[in-house]
């Protein structure tokens, strides 16, 4: 963790930009190399916690704000200050250099303000205008001219009249849509940006057109498939008597911002997954005890073999196989992450998949407790971001605990009248209600205001980044729902989740599965093609084939695979391995074979959760994928599936 500390400083620190994070007591809590660098701040107040008054009375005392009342400057500007409101100026420093300061504010109070030196930006501004105003006086006004200035200005600048119609767009605006200058004038918007996207960015044009600036942002893929993210700013072009003739339109790339910003959440995630690995460690040596142990039981058993006391043995090898498969799946999907992919999901089955990755990685004097009477309970969110969400409160609970104590989840469902929902932000109506309380050391009042704040942490330097949980408050409002936290300090903290309410159907019984599975959708003599050049793993695959009433033929390469899927009219279907040696994995065999055949089912299976050797676009497969270990029933079912459409 202070490896990546010192890199996200060394990064900041890079930054030709000033950057400071001031909390709601209005002291220091992060900062960069640009601030001292750009403002001649002195080194002694440039330290976590100086307070912001420190900094304007620096600036007040050698004249940065002019002559007069230096007591009552600055107390005007600490007064401001202490509104956290959104700010932007820019101010003329006695040595004639130019610092634009913009300030956003927190969520719990304070705020980011980033200082840039703008001085040759200004003065390149002063040089281009009056050379605008000059020639465009000369030459009445031309828009060659103004093209000139637009096109060297490093920004996307359009002017869209009602319409909306493209009127006017500069070099960069036209590049970023794959236009030319010429082409897009004249041009309705949805045309020039394509029907999706300006689906999404009417609501903003028709805002603007109604006299209000905008600022939004969006995405949009690039022609190499790869994802870029823009900041846009429309202003509305108003007469005096009100009208709107039109809107110009300020774009900036923010796609470097946006990736710094997915690095910090990836960060965070696999941090939360180094400190999963031991406790995962630990149960899958448990898994291979049991293995072990029941092998050595079954190798010393005397023929004739009992049945019952074979199963017996068998039995809790086949959970324990079952169990680390579904541990390393819920691992690796953890750990991969996704962008944000909001599926509406059984809460229960969430809190149930964190508590197994937990089980491990919690000390033996940490009792790991949850209630979920209730499995209907839903949501709309990103089941791997709620997950991710939950450990993070989870080791910050375990942190809480170091002589040990309990760790609670429940769930359970609220409705939110009036005066609740208007204390958490939130709309009223059925939300489902997530508890995490720990029986720890507790938070003081002052602690328990600042927790949600970036980089705000109480763990020792270098053990925490403190984002953990500004990335959860984040998560939950971004998926309409709140959190709270309520804390005492020797008695522990609980922390409650509110997410928007969805129903879901529950699913068949256990009585019912235990049924199914008894009554495997077997098959009747139809020969397959298997393609898995590990002996081991094709004798066992070859074994669940035959006993689920399959012929099956093998074949160990991707060359042989070939000529017999190509050369046997009797073959119904080919089950094969993805990664194999050679140049063709087993996704292109696949391909190659529905070429040429389209009457045979095909299937694949991998042990990788990537697919790892495979380019970006083979990830994209249109054939059933089974993950090694399979259940027979996983594998009848898809069975089942193939061979039904092929036929």
């Amino acid at each position: 963790m202070k490896a990546q500390l010192d890199l996200m400083q060394a990064a900041l620190d890079h930054i030709n930009q000033g950057f400071t994070v001031f909390d709601s007591d209005l002291r220091l809590v992060a900062w960069n190399r640009g601030l001292s660098d750009m403002l001649d701040m002195p080194p002694e107040i440039i330290r976590r916690g100086s307070h912001l008054e420190a900094f304007i009375r620096v600036n007040a005392e050698r004249g940065e704000y002019g002559p007069g009342d230096i007591e009552g400057k600055i107390g005007r500007r600490i007064e401001r200050a202490k509104l956290f409101e959104p700010h932007y100026f820019e101010r003329v420093r006695p040595n004639g250099q130019i610092i634009a300061v913009s300030g956003t504010p927190l969520p719990q109070g304070g705020f980011v303000t980033i200082y840039s030196d703008v001085t040759e930006e200004r003065r390149r501004q002063e040089k281009l205008e009056r050379t605008v105003e000059e020639r465009t006086r000369a030459l009445q006004q031309s828009e060659d001219w103004l093209r000139l200035v637009t096109d060297n200005i490093p920004a996307l600048i359009a002017y869209v009249s009602p319409g909306p119609i493209f009127r006017f767009a500069n070099r960069r605006y036209a590049d970023w849509f794959g236009q030319s200058v010429a082409s897009i004038a004249g041009r309705a918007a949805a045309d020039v940006v394509g029907a999706d996207l300006f689906a999404e960015l009417e609501p903003h044009i028709d805002h603007a057109f109604k006299g209000n600036a905008v600022s939004y942002e969006y995405e949009r893929k690039r022609p190499d498939g790869s994802k870029a993210y823009m900041r846009s700013t429309l202003i509305p072009d108003m007469t005096a008597d009100g009208r709107t003739l039109g809107i110009f339109v300020l774009s900036l790339d923010a796609t470097d911002q946006k990736q710094a910003e997915a690095t910090l959440v990836q960060s965070q995630r696999m941090d939360a997954v180094g400190k999963l690995t031991g406790g995962l460690a630990h149960d899958f040596n448990n898994l291979l005890a049991i293995l072990m142990g029941n092998l050595l039981s079954v190798s010393r058993l005397e023929p004739p073999l009992d049945k019952a006391e074979l199963d017996k043995k068998l039995t809790p090898m086949l959970e324990a196989t079952k169990r680390g498969s579904d541990l390393i799946q819920r691992l690796l999907a953890f750990s991969r992450g996704k962008a944000i992919d909001p599926q509406t999901v059984p809460l229960a089955q969430l809190v149930s998949n964190a508590g197994s990755l937990l089980e491990g990685s919690l000390p033996s004097a940490i009792v790991l407790e949850a209630e979920m009477p209730d499995r209907s309970i839903g949501a709309r969110i990103d089941p791997t971001q709620m997950e991710t969400a939950l450990i993070n409160l989870a080791f910050n609970a375990r942190d809480a605990m170091p002589e040990g104590g309990t760790l609670k989840f429940v769930l359970s469902e609220i409705n939110l009248e009036k005066r609740a929902a208007d204390d958490l932000g939130v709309p009223v109506g059925r939300y489902a209600q997530i508890t995490v309380a720990d029986t720890g050391a507790g938070m003081d009042e002052e602690t328990r205001l600042k927790i949600f704040e970036p980089f705000f942490t109480t763990k020792t330097f270098g053990t925490g980044s403190g984002l953990g949980l500004s990335m959860v408050y984040g998560f939950i409002h971004q998926s309409g729902g709140a959190i709270t936290v309520d804390s005492k300090l020797g008695i522990g903290t609980c922390l409650t989740l509110y997410l928007p309410y969805h129903r879901i159907a529950l699913a068949r019984t256990r009585e019912a599965v235990t049924a199914g599975e008894n009554d495997l959708q077997r098959g009747k003599g139809e020969l397959l093609l298997l393609v898995e050049d590990d002996p081991d793993v094709a004798n066992a695959v070859t074994d669940q084939l035959q006993n689920l009433g399959y012929a099956v033929l093998r074949a160990e390469s991707a060359e042989d695979a070939r000529s017999l899927a190509l050369e046997l009219p009797e073959l119904k279907g080919v089950l094969s391995d993805i990664i194999m040696p050679g140049q063709t994995n087993g996704l292109a065999l696949a391909r190659e074979i529905r070429r040429e055949r389209q009457d045979l089912g095909i299937a694949l299976m991998s042990g990788y959760a990537d697919w790892s050797g495979l380019s970006g676009q083979d990830r994209e497969c249109e054939f059933p994928v089974l993950a090694k270990p399979f259940a027979d029933d996983q594998l009848a079912d898809t069975l089942q599936k193939i061979l039904s459409r092929a036929t």
